[in-house]
């Protein structure tokens, strides 16, 4: 059997280290690769928030970067409640991400524009900044 390709995940969100949804607390656990940063628009949602890649509002969005498995992408598209079609609150992406300077392909959970279209952007890229300053 070959062996599965290896998969990272930027979270940016509660996803993070410390967040309500703390990556590092699930299982399989992930492996940290390094902070990444990607160009985009965060909007808070409630308690969470949503990334809008791209756009001309973009800041720079901060986030970490984990090698995860098959079987905890799984898990984070439950978290994500991703489902199929033009309804799901996210969308999954693969997007190259800058970690320390280097390209890392990683999967983003982004949120479909239809949520945030009456949204105010944050203004800045640190939900973590921004939740608990």
């Amino acid at each position: 059997m070959p062996e599965a390709p290896e998969r990272h995940v930027f979270v940016y969100g509660t996803l993070r280290r410390g967040g309500r949804n703390d990556i590092n607390r699930l299982s399989p656990a992930p492996d940290y690769v390094g902070m990444g940063e990607v160009r985009g628009v965060l909007y808070h949602l409630d308690w969470y928030p949503g990334l809008a890649l791209g756009g001309e509002e973009a800041v720079t969005v901060v986030g970490e970067v984990y090698r995860i498995s098959a079987e905890l992408e799984a898990i984070l598209d439950g978290i994500e409640q991703i489902v199929p079609g033009a309804d799901s609150e996210y969308f999954k992406r693969e997007v190259e991400i800058a970690v320390q300077g280097r390209p890392v392909t990683c999967l983003l959970y982004e949120i479909n524009p239809v949520h945030v279209r009456e949204r105010r952007p944050m203004g800045h890229g640190d939900w973590i900044v921004f939740h608990h300053g």
